[in-house]
């Protein structure tokens, strides 16, 4: 193989090498990030700070009127309950759980803090 070190009309330092052997180096770094963001995630769950949703919780989400009802009802929280914590009208709540309303995103961050989840997972796609 052959491998030239050379330097820029800048002065930069660059390596010139065959295509295939860039594209094993390619993989093998993709491979390791792979792997880092997999320890990372299996940290964060054996920590208790994450959860998994499995098939079932998948298909209560997926017939949830949206995420935001899924969450309440998954922690177990009546309408009444979430409002109050997180300071949002109850009329707004229902408006939100029914895609009937939307919402200012501190609105979001308040009942995500609440249901302990990221906002991102409340927010339906359309808003």
């Amino acid at each position: 193989m052959t491998i030239v070190r050379t330097r820029t009309p800048a002065g930069e330092a660059i390596v010139i090498l065959p295509e295939a052997e860039f594209e094993r180096l390619r993989e093998l770094a993709e491979d390791t990030l792979d792997t880092r963001v997999i320890d990372e995630s299996q940290s964060r769950l054996n920590a208790g700070d994450e959860e998994l949703l499995d098939e079932s919780d998948l298909d209560a989400l997926r017939a949830a009127p949206s995420p935001l009802a899924f969450w309440r009802a998954r922690r177990g929280m009546t309408v009444a309950a979430l409002a109050r914590d997180g300071a949002v009208p109850e009329v707004q709540l229902t408006d939100l759980e029914t895609g009937a309303g939307t919402a200012d995103p501190a609105v979001y961050e308040r009942l995500a803090r609440v249901l302990d989840v990221a906002v991102e997972d409340l927010v339906p796609e359309s808003v």
